[in-house]
């Protein structure tokens, strides 16, 4: 994808005037029926995504899931839109209401969310990780494993002290592979 083309995502996400970011509700696992159904009708979204691993068959994959699952943001002017519709949308739940009318998302949460992700709406992260802390591998054939990390450097590598099995294995791996825990 060229610059020119997440010039056009990221416009295509921002808001005019008049518009606020409502959540809506989706049925388990549908939410990119959902994005494709409300492409279709006119309405613009947003769900954030993030990179999971995945185990099936004694396969791992790595897959683009969301960050919150069974949730989208839809962008809608109240007093433009046909906003029931998107109730109405096969795969959704409800939109998030109150008095009958949907509760807007408070300024400034899609926004970072918009902002820290890039042209695929995956979620970049960006940890200050500390010598010493405790991570956990969000990716990876070990996700979920716990470690101390022992290194950092500027490339966007480190090295991790996992424990597996009640032992300890060092591994080197990307940055983005681990989340700080606590």
């Amino acid at each position: 994808m060229d610059g020119g083309d997440k010039a056009r995502l990221r416009e295509d996400i921002e808001l005019a005037p008049g518009e606020r970011w409502y959540l809506a509700h989706t049925l388990p696992h549908k939410e990119t029926s959902v994005e494709q159904r409300l492409r279709v009708q006119g309405f613009r979204h947003f769900m954030p995504r993030r990179i999971k691993t995945v185990r099936h068959a004694r396969r791992m994959r790595n897959v683009l899931a969301p960050v919150f699952p069974r949730y989208i943001f839809v962008a809608l002017d109240l007093d433009r839109d046909r906003w029931r519709s998107v109730n109405g949308t096969i795969g959704i739940a409800t939109l998030f209401m109150a008095q009958d009318r949907p509760l807007p998302v408070p300024y400034g949460v899609v926004e970072t969310l918009i902002q820290s992700s890039d042209d695929r709406g995956q979620l970049r992260f960006e940890h200050n990780l500390q010598l010493g802390q405790k991570v956990r591998l969000i990716s990876g054939p070990f996700s979920e494993a716990l470690g101390l990390l022992e290194r950092l450097d500027d490339s966007g590598r480190i090295e991790v002290l996992l424990e597996i099995m009640g032992g300890h294995v060092r591994a080197k791996l990307r940055r983005e592979q681990v989340e700080p825990v606590g």
